[in-house]
């Protein structure tokens, strides 16, 4: 669906301010697909305004400095993250709205929330929505509102402010193939420009020269809070200390992968399932649950993947190829049908990626890869079809658990299909914003 978003801002007067300040004070309104995002109750008024009063300058210049993590950092549970994707946190003396940005790599997120209301608080915004969007379309609408902010700016006679040299930092930046890369890194890895290990971001772009910048970036996206992430010299260590030999040329492969490129117009979880289905079609699987000798063959790996518990040691499964058609498989869970689930996404994984990865990683991330990953999985051991078929309807928690047993997969894989296809709803907004927006 065609999304239409911008940050509107109608110019008023302010005395007693900064001139930066004075110059774009406004009445500011985020509107998604005719949504207003800053709708509130305006106490003093005593009437509903979608745009409030604030400052159109110290807006641009929160988005200006945190326009490469707001454009590539996913969701995380870092205690810092929400001082970069929350509206809430610009402060200044003004009461912004309770909205949250994110993205996925492909695509943003836009969530707005109810303010608590507070006594002598003139404002309290009331907006509940979950918007989601091509990043390229939030990108643009950013770019807009900047213009417009800079043009109010020039036509009050303000210069060299803090935004104005932020705006030109940015302009550079993304203009670099080079820079471009390291801010995106520092993003993933969720610090703010300059403000990451340089030598380690180096490190980490002479690996992308290795096993590919992609993979090199679901790492960095991972980093939680297990600290900086490890190197490939690191994973290829555990590997071949932890893991099992794998000959990718013996791997499946997709013979039509047409219609697999991730792209911010489609839900990542949908190419996922659409990569399983085809691949279940081509095999002739129909809907029978994967045995666990040919789900192993299927991922150029032997049965005992699935039949030990020995696990790596970093946190995430994945597999890297230490030469062109052979390498070793890492898997993290020691329960039968996660290590099912992780195998399943390394097969996706390496289905869906280029030709010039060597390294497959399956991890806790909430990237367009990743959840792309999550979905084959799901739909490849569990198809949804069959799902459908088997429940007739009863979507009990007893029902789920019988045919997660049947499926060999866990509850939470059944959940997360039946949610997906709207069948059951949804236990929090972020719990997944391709599913909230839906």
């Amino acid at each position: 669906m065609p999304v239409n978003w911008a940050i509107e801002a109608e110019w008023e007067t302010l005395d007693g301010a900064p001139a930066e300040e004075k110059a774009c004070f406004a009445s500011v309104g985020i509107c998604v697909n005719n949504h207003w995002l800053t709708e509130g109750h305006d106490y003093l008024a005593n009437r509903l305004r979608t745009k409030p009063y604030l400052s159109a300058y110290h807006l641009a210049e929160w988005l200006a400095w945190n326009w490469w993590r707001l454009r590539w950092e996913p969701r995380s549970a870092a205690s810092e993250w929400g001082q970069s994707h929350k509206l809430s946190s610009i402060g200044e003396g003004y009461i912004w709205p309770s909205i949250t940005i994110f993205s996925d790599g492909e695509r943003t997120a836009l969530i707005s929330e109810p303010t608590d209301e507070r006594v002598g608080t003139p404002f309290r915004y009331i907006s509940s929505y979950a918007a989601v969007m091509p990043s390229g379309q939030f990108q643009a609408g950013l770019d807009d509102f900047f213009r417009q902010v800079l043009n109010r700016l020039d036509a009050e006679g303000v210069k060299a402010t803090n935004f104005h040299s932020i705006w030109n930092s940015l302009e550079e930046e993304r203009s670099s193939s080079d820079l471009s890369m390291r801010r995106k890194l520092e993003a993933l890895l969720g610090v703010d420009p300059d403000e990451g290990d340089a030598a380690f971001i180096e490190r980490l772009v002479d690996d992308a020269g290795e096993v590919s910048l992609s993979a090199i970036e679901e790492i960095a996206a991972n980093r939680g809070d297990r600290g900086l992430p490890l190197t490939v010299h690191d994973l290829k260590e555990v590997a071949q200390s932890r893991g099992f030999e794998v000959v990718a040329k013996n791997a499946v492969r997709l013979r039509d992968r047409s219609a697999l490129q991730p792209s911010g117009n489609v839900a990542a979880w949908q190419i996922g399932a659409q990569a399983a289905q085809a691949l279940r079609a081509q095999e002739g699987l129909a809907g029978r649950p994967i045995p666990d000798k040919m789900l192993a063959e299927m991922a150029g790996a032997s049965e005992a993947i699935l039949k030990t518990d020995q696990r790596g040691t970093v946190g995430f499964a994945y597999a890297i190829d230490d030469q062109r058609d052979k390498g070793h498989m890492v898997l993290r869970s020691r329960w039968s049908n996660s290590r099912r689930f992780e195998l399943a996404r390394l097969l996706g994984d390496r289905l869906m990626s280029s030709s010039e990865n060597r390294l497959f990683p399956a991890t806790k991330a909430h990237t367009y890869r990743q959840k792309m990953q999550r979905a084959f999985a799901a739909e490849l051991l569990s198809p949804f079809r069959e799902v459908e078929d088997v429940l007739k309807g009863d979507y009990s928690a007893e029902n789920q658990s019988e045919v997660a047993d049947y499926f060999d997969v866990s509850e939470m894989t059944i959940r997360t299909l039946l949610v997906n296809h709207h069948r059951i709803p949804r236990n929090e907004l972020e719990e997944d914003f391709d599913i909230a927006a839906a």
